[in-house]
């Protein structure tokens, strides 16, 4: 496996804020606490204190969510690791994508395990787990009900409603018997699991489980009494709302967009076949969409006895992870650390350590025909960025075919019928306006042979142009980077090693875009 890396300011396929923050740009730093750089971790290892009682509750919990899954060694021994002082978490966080999803779903977790071990070997003396983080209270089933395998898009129906962890798996099984060829891992997992939280811990555990990596559900009493004074704050202050209001505030004066809006509450309402916003009104609490009506005293009380209903948006999501765990970094792509931008404030209201926001490993995958066929057109995978008419352009320079440019021949055409307009003006003025429309159609008729001689060009290189554009569709389909759209099967089907080499190749702490070319 041949690896090299490339600027993400360069491949123009990421935000300002994304590149404005890797090259440490001024303006960004009051947004973040500290930047992903190993030597950071030391003062961030100060800065996270966990209680051993919390300790306590995180690991008896993780040991309830993995019975019933064969846990391999190292998932098991980094959940014990987690009860003692000197160990803490890399985590990633995402929705619970069937089939995994888009392949950016596994390059986050890739990262997790490789920026554990790159701490692990400069801190030998801490323990640093790669977490998962599933989003399984996350409501919004058309995001995770599908996934493409090899250029066709596979979708599930549900009739269910609420959190999508919950949901029951009947169905899936019509997307197994329909994909070209079994698939073991997956099979076992949608057949044998009980609901979407449960067959996706078992992915993932299959997957990365010889990583160590530990999959965490948030959808939890145990942790949700954790969050209890987070969101009896939330209730009653509406601090989120003031703190992400502000911060908004002073990202758009530096000239970056915000990337989620906050509400007066950022609280959800939890239950079967229900996940609804609650809204302050009238003195009262309501849940949208129901008859649940509160007072401040009854809402108060049934969050101590109930707290597993409280459920928190994408605002307060980060926050109710940081509660939960010994937290270090969070990974994630560039849309997330543009709304972890958002957050700082927030985490300052509540006096929560704020961890390093670490950008995701980005990569190309070119198999070895994709490969092969980059080399025989003579491009550069960086070239591969550009545009299609841009790339056209700099093949037909290798083919030493560039496009055909008239315009000296138009210059001199111009220069020709000013003669003969002179010349007209000083004979008969009524003929100026005739050479002008001769000259027009002179024009016109030299525009048009330019686009039949670089038609004949681009014609004589057909084969060439359709390499090129077959080779963008492989990399960029639909138009976007792989891991938007490709699923991890298109490439592990031929490639079993695929995952260990992401593992080897992944360098979190570069902030480089990744290139994987198969020998």
């Amino acid at each position: 496996m041949k690896v090299s890396c490339i600027d993400y300011s360069a491949t123009g396929a990421f935000s300002k804020l994304v590149v404005d923050y890797l090259n440490r740009d001024a303006k960004l730093q009051p947004f973040y606490q500290h930047f992903p750089e190993v030597s950071a971790f030391s003062k961030i290892m100060e800065e996270r204190q966990y209680p051993a009682a919390q300790r306590q509750v995180l690991v008896e919990e993780l040991q309830r969510q993995y019975q019933g899954v064969e846990v391999p060694e190292a998932v098991q021994a980094n959940i014990s690791a987690l009860s003692q002082e000197q160990t803490y978490t890399i985590t990633t966080g995402h929705q619970l994508n069937i089939f995994t999803g888009p392949l950016y779903f596994i390059y986050k977790i890739v990262t997790a395990i490789t920026a554990a071990r790159a701490l692990q070997q400069a801190y030998p003396d801490q323990t640093f787990v790669p977490v998962y983080w599933m989003a399984t209270e996350d409501h919004d089933f058309a995001e995770v009900n599908h996934f493409t395998l090899f250029g066709k898009t596979y979708t599930w129906e549900s009739e269910e409603k609420g959190a999508v962890g919950r949901f029951a798996t009947d169905g899936l099984n019509e997307i197994l018997d329909a994909l070209p060829e079994q698939y073991e891992l997956f099979e076992e997992a949608y057949t044998n699991s009980s609901t979407l939280a449960e067959a996706t811990r078992k992915i993932v555990t299959g997957l990365f489980g010889a990583y160590g990596v530990v999959c965490i559900d948030g959808d939890s009493p145990a942790f949700k009494r954790l969050f209890i004074p987070a969101a009896q704050k939330e209730l009653t202050e509406q601090a989120s709302y003031k703190a992400i209001t502000r911060t908004n505030e002073a990202l758009q004066a530096q000239g970056y967009k915000p990337q989620v809006m906050t509400r007066e509450i950022n609280l959800f309402y939890l239950d079967n076949q229900l996940r609804e916003r609650i809204v302050q009104e009238d003195g009262h609490y309501k849940v949208l969409n129901t008859p649940l009506v509160f007072t401040e005293a009854e809402i108060l009380q049934h969050l101590q006895e109930h707290p597993e209903r409280f459920s928190p948006n994408v605002v307060l999501r980060p926050l109710y992870q940081e509660m939960v765990l010994p937290n270090l970094a969070y990974i994630g792509g560039g849309a997330e650390v543009a709304y972890w931008f958002q957050l700082k404030g927030i985490f300052e209201a509540f006096q929560v350590p704020f961890p390093a926001v670490m950008l995701r490993n980005s990569a190309m995958y070119l198999t070895k025909p994709n490969a092969q066929r980059l080399e025989k057109l003579g491009l550069t995978p960086l070239e591969m960025f550009r545009e299609m008419p841009e790339l056209k352009k700099r093949l037909a320079e290798l083919l030493n075919q560039e496009e055909l440019s008239l315009e000296a021949q138009r210059h001199a055409l111009e220069t020709a019928y000013k003669q003969v307009e002179e010349l007209a003006q000083s004979i008969d003025p009524t003929l100026v306006k005739a050479v002008g429309a001769e000259a027009q159609k002179a024009s016109q008729s030299l525009q048009m042979l330019e686009k039949k001689l670089n038609k004949a060009i681009e014609n004589k290189n057909d084969t060439a142009y359709n390499q090129l554009a077959n080779l963008k569709d492989k990399l960029f389909p639909t138009g976007v980077l792989q891991e938007r759209v490709d699923n991890l099967l298109s490439y592990q089907t031929n490639n079993p090693d695929f995952i260990q080499h992401l593992v080897e190749a992944f360098q979190p702490f570069a902030h480089q875009f990744t290139v994987l070319q198969e020998d």
